[in-house]
């Protein structure tokens, strides 16, 4: 039987212990959708190279939104953390519904600027006019899955921001499973089923969002979860809390949002450069997708315990608690690291390209495997600092990143004409500029007086 809401308790404490029970499910369930995301990638590298390298201009696009939910997530995760370190258990489930309902306005927004707004946008930056039209058609199926993935991350910022990340792992799960069911059967055409080609992908993933939400909603209903944290008790609409949350998350929407739409940039910048490096570079994606799920699991980690540790007054911990996260971080990075270095040809393998494809990729690769140490290091600061409540900090440190990056992958890739290796560099410049700011923040003690 579950547990009343007034016999909860949802503050953490700073123990190893402590992160890796709540790190280590968030890795599980951002990896699972990493894998259907390769799987994807494997399955229409057998269609040839053009879709593989067009996996990659449809597949950043599509992250420009999602990482806008994921934006809208992190801030309702401060926010949720921040009640649950207050142990007000009461003003969870509110905070839940109008997340909900802020997201769904922001999905339609999505759906209408693809349909109306995207194809005009590829017909101007891509060369090849079947590029161009694969693609839209591809973007107005996919688009539509939106509202399930919005909703499938508020319901990530409630289970994280509770200290209940354990069941994050059931839903990716399903979704995995039955996203590989449907890729195969849609883009190949099997078990009866239509092929339908590059499109099959898109059904596949909308079909794999709609069922991982599905069953996760009824774990949650079924452990009680619903009743703990009074889920549905008021559902009306309530102008303060939705203030609250776009004040919270306005700041880290604009920051996800305009650094995917500079990686679009960039992938434009790439298939200037040709179709072999285009698919080379959709592949050191999938790189930082599915290697650097340990180091995006460790940064929502620190989101969460930082506000709910604030919440408990506990300021004094908070930085200690910051180097711990950051170690964990570093160590799964560097192991990656050394595994991508020693075995490069085992990975780049498994797109099925040829020998050809794999040398062109490697040097490539290394640039990115290094990369993803900096980045581990880098995130956690930034996501401490998105937990203190104060998500400017993090769109300023993002405006000054993206403006170094971009004006670097210009002027290596377009001007100079230079191998999208160096192009690729452009990471360490990233984040390193990422880096500085937060880790200032954190220092300076100015965060101390924030209240959210």
């Amino acid at each position: 039987m579950a547990s009343n809401s007034t016999d909860l308790n949802l503050r953490v404490n700073i123990s190893n212990k402590q992160i890796l029970s709540i790190a280590l499910p968030i890795t599980a369930s951002i990896i699972v959708p990493q894998i259907n995301f390769i799987t994807n990638n494997i399955f229409l590298g057998g269609l040839g190279q053009r879709a593989l390298a067009l996996a990659g201009i449809t597949g950043v696009y599509y992250l420009i939104f999602a990482v806008m939910g994921h934006g809208l997530n992190n801030g309702l995760q401060a926010l949720i953390s921040r009640r649950a370190g207050e142990n007000r258990i009461d003003a969870i489930g509110n905070l839940f519904s109008q997340g909900i309902r802020v997201s769904l306005v922001f999905a339609a927004m999505g759906i209408l600027i693809t349909w109306f707004v995207a194809p005009v946008v590829l017909g101007w930056s891509l060369h090849d006019p079947e590029s161009v039209r694969q693609s839209v058609s591809f973007l107005h199926i996919r688009i539509l899955g939106l509202p399930l993935l919005y909703v499938y991350q508020m319901r990530n910022a409630l289970l994280v921001g509770t200290n209940q990340s354990k069941y994050l792992i059931i839903g990716t799960a399903t979704e995995a499973i039955t996203n590989v069911f449907f890729d195969y059967s849609l883009i190949y055409g099997k078990f009866g089923m239509p092929q339908l080609g590059f499109n099959g992908a898109a059904y596949a993933s909308i079909i794999s969002e709609f069922a991982g939400l599905a069953v996760i909603f009824i774990v949650i209903r079924m452990n009680g979860i619903t009743k703990q944290l009074h889920l549905f008790k008021n559902w009306a609409f309530d102008l303060a809390n939705i203030k609250l949350i776009l004040k919270q998350s306005y700041p880290l929407i604009l920051q996800h949002a305009i650094s995917i739409m500079s990686w679009e940039f960039f992938y434009i910048l790439i298939e200037h450069h040709g179709e072999r490096d285009l698919a080379i570079s959709n592949t050191m994606r999938n790189i930082f997708g599915f290697f650097g799920c340990f180091t995006w699991a460790f940064a929502a980690t620190a989101n969460t315990m930082v506000s709910n540790v604030i919440g408990q007054k506990l300021h004094q911990d908070v930085e200690k608690l910051i180097y711990k996260i950051m170690g964990w971080s570093l160590g799964f990075a560097l192991l990656v690291c050394t595994f991508l270095n020693i075995f490069p040809h085992l990975f780049l393998s498994i797109y099925g390209q040829g020998e050809d494809f794999i040398q062109a990729a490697i040097p490539v690769l290394r640039v990115v495997s290094s990369a993803l140490v900096f980045m581990s290091i880098s995130v956690v600061w930034m996501n401490a600092v998105t937990g203190t409540g104060n998500s400017k900090m993090n769109l300023l440190s993002e405006i000054a990143a993206i403006t170094f990056y971009c004006i670097y992958v210009y002027t290596v890739l377009e001007k100079l004409k230079l191998p999208i290796t160096y192009g690729w560099a452009s990471e360490w410049i990233y984040w390193t500029t990422i880096l500085i700011p937060s880790f200032w923040y954190i220092k300076s003690g100015k965060w101390k007086g924030k209240r959210i």
